[in-house]
């Protein structure tokens, strides 16, 4: 109970230094506790729907792909409509409805603008049955009863301001129709941003699959008492084994299979950024508790005195640990919440739409967040706790302070040289290597030593660093910037913690500005090398060009010629009998001019002959294929293809890396035309002197259809620096958190060094020094801190850049560049960051009683 009593009121005594480290805690706990209820009210919202979709079977076609792929003949994979009155047959079966789904479209308003999402969710046409009333309501008009009439979900129609009698034109594969809004819809459980469509059914089988007659799956309810497991069976039974049938658990899992990846990327590397804030915040707890039982030293001293036990002193202070912990805890958990709501607005702003009515709080998300806070707390203060307990009685009778630890310098610095050397070996080893996996194991226990190493030998290399940095920033400000520089030196374990907690924030801010610099540079230099296309055109969304988008841009004046590149799905045997699948495009044989490709052996445009082909340099090597040989490529949907090899395409770079290549002509031969690929790019270059004109032509021609984009190099090459900017400053705004905690490290460091230097600072204050010496002296000392850790950082970041870069030199991208004008801003902004971190612990030094600072102990 003394002890408790003694952590209480010591707690309570330095609330105010507590409270910045309980601030770290809270962040790093907000991030982990966040992450997870995002997650989870996720999952909770994609069952929710999943849930009220699915009847208790689903008949689909075997072949369909799966609801994230968009088929390549923009066509789904159909089953013929007689399959419900087969299943309306079965014994068990309550009833059963057929339905028409394609995500294959594209919805225009009257003033030619998609109103579907741009990115992440899908527009969805479909047919209307009762089935659909499971998770919609009708919210005004009526349901579609013709071929000029369609249903809009309420969130689309609201955004895009429709109303009743509003014009809509749906363009598919099949041609271009319109139809006019006769009612909308609104979502029993949560729409996590679709754009939903509602035809009747005799126009969705015909504008969507070509012909009526025909279903995408069949919806089957069982009879009361008739489980889905069985009644599954007894489909299976009376269909054959030519459908693949889904109870609602199985359709339900399928669909989180399908989110798994997404969720899991956004999850963990979430949690990654929490975990770069907690050790950071170790750094501050640690700081915090070392300066606090410095100055405590005598108090320390003269309670041992008295009779405690190094135990009890050691107790004491995990006991206050302990209580940081769990009050910074309990307020991240809090915070997280916030945060995942904050996440949630978010991502609805990017086209997600996610409700609040789902936020999901498991009671292992307070369970993880308080652990991981108050254990990660109590690790960071258990160094100065024993510390704590080794203070003599004897200390009583000297002032507090930070005792001389000669010898243990001399171990820390051996152990961060051999660190840093050996993290410095495996980042040199990573840069070496020949192949990427291994590079990779290399490059992470390279990137985990250096930082280890630097962290430990951060303090020795205060001294030299400080002095040079002081030499040229704090000189000119005379003595006050020779005070400033000494009070760095003053205490180097801590002027390396402190600025350690900076360096790792940074170094990830280098490391990663080094990688996608070099990634755009290395993409640009590939792109001039190899692309000789004037013009790009794709969807951003991935969907094929339609044959009316086509048709319209061929037409297009001022154009050379135009090359269609199709993605085809086929498996391959090569001379040995081992199958393979294919990574096979289908091309116009002007494809040779577009990109060009270096051929190993055999010439490129023989690969466009009948019944020819051609295959990368790895996959020749891997299955022992040499020009002339004949590959049996088995095409899916279609026949099964004897093809020449007339040409080996290099490996190297990253535009068609493996690909196979054939002709459109020969695709079309073993295909039937209805499931012959649409393109999913298009190439085309323009007549000499007619660039500019042909530009044009080109976005007149696709006006009408606004999920296309033509793109001339010089708008690739932009368009790529924005995607990974985008990237970049989407993990620069995740690791300022850890920055933000690295600043709190600063503040309280120095608030503390301001306690600790009360009666040295009445002194000065005496002698001369006026208050807003003081004041500089401190933010001075804050700047050379805060620069020494930005050094560090950024010398480390570039390393880890430089080994990552070569690592991806392997994959084609063999461009280094060091981004200065980043890498400067981000020092001189560290200065700034420094001077902010000073402004209250200066402002406080400031504003001391001078007797009242001399008297104090």
């Amino acid at each position: 109970m003394t002890v408790l009593k003694t952590s209480l009121r010591n707690f309570f005594a330095h609330k105010g230094r507590m409270a910045l480290s309980a601030v770290a805690v809270l962040l790093s706990v907000a991030f982990v506790s966040g992450t997870l209820v995002f997650t989870d009210t996720m999952n909770t919202t994609f069952d929710k729907l999943f849930a009220s979709t699915a009847s208790d079977v689903t008949v689909s076609p075997k072949a369909a792909a799966a609801d994230d792929e968009i088929p390549q003949n923009g066509r789904p994979e159909s089953l013929p409509a007689s399959l419900v009155e087969q299943a309306r047959k079965v014994e068990g079966v309550k009833d059963a409805q057929g339905s028409v789904a394609s995500t294959s479209v594209t919805v225009v308003d009257a003033k030619n603008k998609n109103v579907g999402p741009t990115g992440g969710a899908p527009t969805i046409a479909v047919n209307w049955t009762p089935n659909e009333l499971r998770s919609v309501e009708i919210a005004s008009g009526h349901e579609p009863r013709g071929p000029t009439e369609v249903v809009v979900d309420g969130a689309t129609a609201e955004k895009h301001g429709l109303k009743l009698g509003d014009e809509l034109r749906t363009i598919a594969v099949t041609g271009d129709f319109t139809a006019k809004i006769v009612g909308t819809v609104e979502f029993k459980v949560t729409n996590p941003g679709a754009t939903v469509v509602y035809f009747d059914t005799a126009t969705a089988q015909r504008e969507l699959l070509g012909k009526t007659g025909l279903f995408t799956q069949v919806s089957v309810d069982a009879k009361p008492g008739v489980s889905d497991d069985a009644l599954k069976a007894d489909l299976a039974a009376a269909l054959g084994g030519g459908y693949k049938l889904q109870t609602a658990a199985e359709v339900a899992d399928a669909g989180r299979e399908s989110m798994a990846g997404f969720l899991d990327v956004m999850k963990y590397a979430m949690l990654g950024f929490a975990g770069i804030a907690f050790l950071v915040g170790i750094f501050l707890i640690v700081n915090t508790f070392s300066m606090l039982v410095a100055q405590r030293t005598r108090e320390i001293g003269l309670m041992r005195a008295i009779g405690s036990s190094r135990k009890q002193v050691n107790r004491s202070v995990l006991v206050e640990a302990l209580l940081l912990g769990l009050v910074g805890s309990v307020a991240g958990v809090a915070a997280g919440v916030g945060l995942a709501v904050g996440l949630m607005k978010l991502m609805s702003s990017m086209g997600m739409e996610l409700s609040t009515r789902d936020l999901t709080v498991a009671w292992t998300t307070p369970a993880v967040g308080l652990a991981l806070g108050i254990v990660v707390t109590v690790l960071a203060a258990y160094i100065p706790a024993r510390r704590a307990g080794k203070v003599s009685p004897m200390a009583a009778l000297r002032d507090a302070g930070t005792p001389a630890d000669g010898k243990a310098g001399r171990v820390r610095g051996v152990l961060g040289l051999v660190l840093t050397g050996a993290g410095a070996a495996a980042l040199v080893a990573a840069a070496r290597a020949a192949e990427a996996g291994p590079g990779s194991l290399w490059l992470g226990l390279g990137v985990v030593l250096t930082l280890l190493g630097f962290v430990v030998v951060g303090p020795l290399l205060a001294g030299g660093v400080v002095r040079a940095l002081g030499a040229v920033v704090l000189r000119i400000f005379g003595p006050v910037g020779r005070m400033a520089e000494r009070n760095a030196l003053r205490n180097p374990r801590r002027t390396g913690a402190t600025a350690a907690a900076l360096m790792i924030g940074l170094a990830l801010v280098a490391g990663l500005s080094v990688v996608g610099s070099s990634m755009v540079a290395s993409a640009t230099e590939e792109l001039d090398r190899s692309v000789g296309a004037d013009y790009i055109v794709r969807s951003a969304t991935g969907q094929p060009i339609v044959p009316q988008a086509q048709a319209a841009l061929e037409k297009a004046p001022g154009l050379d010629h135009v090359t269609e590149y199709k993605w085809v799905d086929a498996k391959v045997t090569d001379p040995r009998g081992k199958v393979s699948t294919a990574d096979l495009a289908a091309t116009d044989p002007t494809y040779v001019k577009d990109l060009r490709r270096e051929t190993t052996a055999g010439t490129l445009t023989d690969a466009y002959g009948e019944n020819a082909m051609s295959v990368g340099s790895d996959y020749a090597t891997e299955h022992g294929v040499k020009v002339g040989d004949v590959l049996t490529v088995a095409f899916k949907g279609g026949d099964t293809a004897k093809l020449k090899v007339a040409a080996i395409t290099a490996d190297v770079g990253q535009v068609d890396k493996g690909a196979m290549y054939t002709s459109v002509s020969t695709v079309a031969r073993h295909l039937p035309a209805e499931r012959v690929p649409h393109s999913l790019l298009i190439l085309a270059s323009a007549k000499d002197g007619q660039e500019t004109r042909a530009y044009q032509a080109l976005k007149d021609a696709l006006a009408p259809y606004p999920q296309y984009k033509v793109s001339n190099q010089a708008d690739y090459k932009e368009e790529l620096q924005d995607q990974v900017g985008q990237l970049l400053n989407i993990v620069y705004g995740l690791l300022a958190l850890a920055i933000i905690v690295a600043v709190l490290g600063v503040v309280n460091t120095l608030a503390l060094s301001v306690v600790e230097r009360t009666r040295e600072i009445g002194l000065m204050r005496a002698i001369g020094l006026s208050r807003r010496q003081l004041r500089r002296m401190i933010r001075l000392e804050s700047v050379v801190i805060a620069l020494f850790g930005a050094l560090l950082g950024l010398g480390l970041g570039m390393g880890w850049g430089t080994a990552a870069q070569k690592l991806l030199a392997l994959e084609g991208l063999g461009v280094l560049e060091i981004p200065w004008p980043t890498i400067v801003t981000v020092f001189i902004g560290s200065a700034f960051v420094g001077l902010f971190a000073a402004l209250v612990p200066a402002f406080r030094a400031g504003r001391m009683n001078v007797l009242n600072a001399i008297a104090s102990e």
